[in-house]
């Protein structure tokens, strides 16, 4: 259940060694809200880190955050604004180790009148960096002019990811090596030898990053660090924007912290059931992404004026599997096999940005430039920034779905679903397998997640989604709708690129700009027609 951004080298590797295929200023504020976090707290055997948060939380209001430059090695040039927060490693212990996240943000651009306070922002994952979040008003996104105007637009590197203390579990050479095996096993044996990587990679979690760091990289630790992030803002309530798995984490947040909301927008949604977080999330996705790949097989065929590739969704087909027959037998450059290119074609699915890209390179490759092929998808194994990058990433998914919540330890479990799946979804089902297999001999104590559900103080959350989203199910945006009373659902009928408040789509864009500028939304839940198909 890892989103991830589509670039020209795709090279996000799952846990078990296969590509994957998934997925602040000083002042008083108040502590947290007595009554709702202490019941929660109770609830969940978690009084301790709750009391722990509020120290935390009180000590950085009283810190804020020393703004500089950014470090010239992080990419981030004036006036863009670096610093840092610490928050403790183990909120039961909030006077023990610390842990430095790094944020950083870029003041709003209205007049002192305008201004609303941060907004801070999680793109998803787990593993992903919000440090890019500034660029949107630097870039000129005229998506967010008006909101740029009310808010300091605040990103961050949530613990373990990217400056925030970073974990790792394997080599990054070792990790973007290439070509990997097939995901899709043929044999017995080749289930036993990915068996063997997964609980190879979870000893190495263990080994590189310790297990009194693991046992700590959680969702509703996370939540905990975004609430001592708010108060080092200066920020009485916080304003937050979270994309997919950020979507989770804010939900987590609003359990947690109800009292200290002020406007949460969540797009592209994580169903946060607890029978759901992560087992049966993942197995949900694999049947996802088959439709939505289905989907983009129908618009390739559609176009086949352009792309040569069949005017069926069955002829399409028939050229991905000879793509994939024939990279399995002899990879393409000696290092793009069926692993990598899942890890290519996965993009279409996830993004619609990302169908004409693919379609062209698919194309080329039916046409006879291999290379065009070799060139889009095999990893950069001389990137070694790039390679610490995506091999940091998978540790933090690894790390904080495997904590998060109990996994199957049977392995008759994970092979019966994923068999059954496979066959009706074979797309994206066996990777993701691998991806999440380490879960399974996960090296530290399993958390129960927390039961999402409306607390005193809430206000109205706006949630967003697209009907034929594949890595996050619109059922989660209906689950959580259900689940945060008085929250306002959008939803783009028909449409399925994962990441709804990033496209133009007049019907969705006027309300989320409304929202965040005057905190209303309609009086139901409303229905918008899809944005633009893409054009070859």
């Amino acid at each position: 259940m890892r989103s991830k951004r589509p670039t020209k080298r795709v090279t996000a590797l799952g846990s078990a060694g296969v590509l994957v295929t998934a997925t602040l200023i000083a002042g008083a504020v108040a502590a947290p809200s007595a009554t709702a976090d202490s019941r929660q707290s109770r609830s969940h055997g978690q009084s301790r880190e709750q009391r722990g948060a509020a120290v935390a939380a009180d000590r950085a209001a009283k810190a804020g955050i020393d703004w500089q430059d950014c470090p010239a090695d992080w990419g981030f040039v004036k006036p863009i604004q670096c610093g840092w927060v610490s928050v403790p490693l183990d909120y039961a212990h909030p006077n023990g180790k610390q842990l430095k996240l790094a944020v950083d943000r870029i003041g709003s651009t209205g007049t002192t009148a305008e201004r609303q306070g941060a907004l801070v922002y999680n793109p998803g994952g787990p593993g992903g960096s919000g440090m890019r979040f500034p660029t949107r008003v630097t870039n000129k996104n005229p998506l967010w002019v008006n909101t740029s105007k009310a808010y300091d637009f605040v990103g961050f590197d949530p613990r373990g990811v990217g400056h925030s203390a970073p974990i790792s579990c394997i080599d990054p050479q070792e990790f973007v090596k290439a070509p990997k095996a097939d995901p899709v096993p043929g044999s017995e044996a080749d289930k036993r030898a990915q068996r063997k990587l997964a609980a190879e990679y979870a000893d190495g979690c263990a080994e590189r990053s310790g297990k009194a760091v693991l046992q700590q990289m959680t969702t509703p630790n996370t939540a905990r660090d975004l609430d001592v992030i708010r108060a080092a803002l200066g920020e009485k309530k916080l304003n937050y924007l979270g994309v997919s798995y950020g979507t989770y984490l804010g939900a987590v947040y609003g359990t947690l912290f109800p009292g200290h909301v002020r406007r949460m927008l969540v797009d592209s949604v994580v169903n946060p059931a607890r029978e759901n977080i992560w087992y049966e999330a993942n197995l949900g996705q694999d049947v996802a992404f088959e439709g939505r790949w289905k989907d983009w097989e129908d618009w390739v065929a559609k176009n086949d004026a352009a792309f040569h590739l069949g005017d069926t969704r069955a002829k399409v087909q028939n050229q991905w599997l000879k793509l994939r027959a024939t990279a399995k037998k002899s990879p393409l450059g000696g290092v793009v096999g069926p692993a990598e290119l899942i890890s290519f074609f996965q993009s279409a699915p996830y993004y619609d940005s990302s169908w004409v890209p693919v379609a062209t390179v698919f194309s080329k490759y039916v046409a006879g430039d291999t290379q065009a092929m070799v060139d889009a998808a095999a990893p950069d194994l001389s990137d070694t920034a790039g390679n610490i990058t995506a091999e940091n990433g998978n540790a933090v998914y690894t790390a904080v779905e495997c904590t998060d919540a109990k996994w199957p330890t049977s392995w008759n479990k994970w092979d019966r679903d994923n068999t059954r799946l496979n066959k009706d979804y074979p797309f994206m089902t066996w990777a993701n397998a691998w991806m999440n297999l380490p879960c399974a001999t996960w090296p530290v104590k399993q958390q129960t997640p927390v039961e999402v559900k409306t607390g005193k103080g809430l206000p109205s959350v706006l949630i967003v989604q697209s009907t034929r989203d594949a890595a996050t199910p619109y059922a989660g945006a209906v689950e959580l709708h259900k689940r945060f009373k008085g929250s306002r659902l959008i939803t783009e009928n028909g449409a399925g690129s994962h990441g709804v408040t990033g496209l133009v789509n007049p019907c969705i864009n006027s309300r989320v700009d409304t929202y965040l500028l005057t905190g209303r939304t309609d009086s139901a839940d409303v229905t918008c027609t899809p944005h633009a198909t893409p054009a070859p």
